[in-house]
């Protein structure tokens, strides 16, 4: 697939402009402590003196995770993280949503998976969407800007209607529901919020050529300014779920892209798309179902 990107700045100029035209209610934003915990490692997990930036660490000994405390079903779910710089190949970045904290063979699961490599080389961006574990709809971008010199946005937006990847307020890829029963759309089972770092060298970089140069070690990623406003998951089952009148992420206006996210989601399919498995048909010999959605409507 050819891929042409437009100069640096005229990139960055555009993704101010797409960050202006996406607002949303003001959503709440926690401390570490209020809403995580650490899943492993917890002498690789640190943070700022003040607490407001959190650190994960990878050696060759081990990687670290955290998790939230609270599932949640629907929602906006926002988090600002900067990468490993240098040489980061097959080192893996992931921050995610899971229903299930063993990842066991029945989860739902939302995906970004930001894939090292060797210094010099962009970073990749792989989204993925598992329902009842079964998952294989990777898609890959490259990002407009260096992911490792600053914090950048990565937020989902989730309801029954669609889920939405963002990258600093960017859509960058649309996953529509249908109204018919399905076996693609997760919007049953609620799910926390996950983020770890863990080397992935036989697959992360150029396929698994590129091995861990653990030489670099350690390899840290920063994370600050988690934001959710959601509705949080309470035994059996809470009222907010099935109501559309009073949270924004799941009134009409948040059911479709916008005409401007039209325009930005547009212009990151034409620029930014290395890989999309609905394209893929050496892989799938017959498109997946959900291929067919339209992420315009």
């Amino acid at each position: 697939m050819e891929i042409r990107v437009s100069p640096l700045g005229i990139l960055l100029g555009i993704a101010s402009l797409m960050a202006s035209c996406f607002t949303s209610e003001a959503v709440g934003s926690f401390s570490f402590q209020d809403n995580f915990d650490i899943m492993w490692s917890e002498d690789h997990f640190s943070t700022s003196q003040d607490g407001q930036i959190w650190y994960l660490s990878l050696d060759k000994d081990t990687g670290c995770g955290f998790q939230t405390k609270q599932k949640y079903r629907f929602g906006w779910f926002s988090m600002k993280l900067k990468l490993v710089g240098g040489d980061s190949a097959g080192v893996v970045t992931a921050y995610y949503m899971c229903s299930d904290p063993g990842a066991g063979p029945e989860r739902d699961e939302l995906d970004f998976e930001f894939l090292g490599n060797r210094t010099g080389q962009p970073y990749t961006i792989q989204t993925n969407v598992y329902k009842n574990g079964v998952g294989g709809r990777e898609m890959r971008h490259m990002l407009w800007f260096d992911p490792t010199e600053d914090f950048h946005t990565y937020s989902v937006l989730w309801n029954n209607h669609q889920i939405i990847f963002f990258v600093d307020r960017v859509p960058i890829r649309v996953y529509k529901n249908t109204e018919k029963s399905n076996n693609f759309f997760p919007n049953e089972k609620p799910m926390w919020i996950f983020s770890s770092i863990w080397n992935a060298d036989d697959w992360a970089t150029r396929g698994g050529l590129e091995k861990t140069d653990w030489k670099k070690a350690p390899f840290v990623s920063s994370y600050k300014d988690f934001s959710v406003d959601g509705c949080q998951w309470e035994d059996p089952y809470p009222a907010c779920v099935s109501t559309t009148t009073q949270n924004w992420w799941d009134q009409y206006e948040a059911w479709h892209l916008s005409d401007s996210q039209k325009e930005d989601y547009a212009w990151v399919q034409r620029n930014l798309v290395i890989y999309d498995y609905c394209k893929d048909t050496q892989r799938y010999l017959e498109q997946p179902w959900e291929c067919s959605i339209s992420p315009w409507d």
